[in-house]
């Protein structure tokens, strides 16, 4: 079968293959008369045009990729949600690349930028410090880059975000077990030298300090942001020559791995030890306790992730570097109790 062509509908039209064109991705500047010409010749032929080789003309594909460090991750899964739901919304496909903790190289990101021309990208929590120039360098063009949760490296910063104060949310979950009579709390974080939670970190020393209370050596230990890393750093903290009453997870995957192991160990939560996560994910009020834990409106930010890179991109304008800060909340549920003296 012949394919048509647009110089078929325009000789069918009687028009040019200029005016064609114009009805396609301008019908406003053509006369109504010429478009139903048109429109009558594209019925008959049956013409398609290529939408692909059409955004790469303009420069514009309605694509935008998403770098994450895991599609399985219950929190990202519902900040995927918002950025869909906007993007569907305004005509966009998305494009995900899972990193899976490790490191993107600048012809990695490069070739994707170079291959599929997206018009903007959204990097979550991302591991991927690829240096930035790659995005101009590569494609030719800036890249619009919104960055939502944790901004991980410090080239990073210098992007619009969309994120909580996880300094302050870190504080506060570690303050409500200090209200609580605790004194000796641990903190499970996620990977070695990495920013991921290292604010909800330097939140919780921050309200230890402030406390008063010292921080055992030990007290802190790597959690791998998993269920079998937290397994394994709960196991530790419980083998402490000071086993602390209360443990702080910096994020509810690794809280369930944390009370798997406490439970096994024989003991009861909260009654002999108290767990905090971070995120409320949909598994934490269905836990063995429900699991107090830190709010992030995960939908939320994903929605004001994509209304800000689609501004840059079809505005032409950036929203700036400033963070936009949306609010967290603590979810207090039975696994916390207060300390018995």
């Amino acid at each position: 079968m012949t394919q048509v062509s647009i110089k078929d509908v325009a000789k069918i039209a009687g028009v040019s293959i200029a005016t064609v064109s114009r009805c396609l991705n301008d019908p406003e500047r053509v006369k109504e008369n010429t478009r139903i010409k048109v429109q009558d010749a594209i019925l008959k032929t049956g013409y398609s045009p290529n939408t692909l080789a059409q955004s790469f003309r303009r420069g514009k594909t309605h694509v935008i990729m998403v770098v994450l460090p895991s599609v399985g991750d219950p929190f990202f899964t519902d900040v995927m949600r918002g950025i869909r739901s906007v993007a569907a919304g305004r005509g966009y496909s998305l494009l995900i690349n899972e990193t899976q903790f490790t490191t993107m190289t600048e012809d990695e990101v490069g070739a994707m930028v170079v291959s599929r021309q997206a018009d903007g990208i959204v990097l979550l929590a991302s591991m991927s410090p690829f240096g930035t120039r790659v995005l101009s360098a590569k494609s030719g063009r800036t890249l619009p880059i919104v960055v939502g949760c944790e901004a991980i490296s410090s080239d990073l910063t210098a992007y619009p975000s969309v994120h909580i104060d996880n300094v302050a949310a870190a504080s506060e979950a570690t303050n409500y077990l200090i209200s609580l009579g605790h004194r000796r709390i641990a903190f499970i974080y996620g990977l070695e030298q990495s920013l991921l939670t290292k604010d909800r970190e330097d939140g919780y020393r921050a309200a230890m300090q402030i406390a008063g209370l010292e921080i055992e050596n030990g007290w802190v230990a790597e959690g791998k942001l998993s269920i079998k890393g937290s397994i394994e750093a709960t196991r530790s903290l419980l083998n402490h020559h000071k086993r602390p009453t209360a443990i702080f997870c910096a994020n509810d995957e690794m809280a369930m791995g944390c009370m798997h192991e406490i439970k096994s160990a024989g003991l009861r939560i909260p009654e002999e030890m108290s767990i905090i996560g971070f995120d409320d994910i949909r598994y934490a009020e269905i836990m063995d306790p429900p699991l107090t834990t830190i709010y992030q409106p995960a939908e939320d930010i994903g929605e004001r992730v994509m209304y800000r890179l689609l501004y840059e991109i079809e505005e032409g304008r950036s929203v700036g570097a400033e963070p936009e800060i949306v609010p967290h909340r603590l979810i207090m549920r039975r696994s916390v109790a207060r300390l018995a003296i």
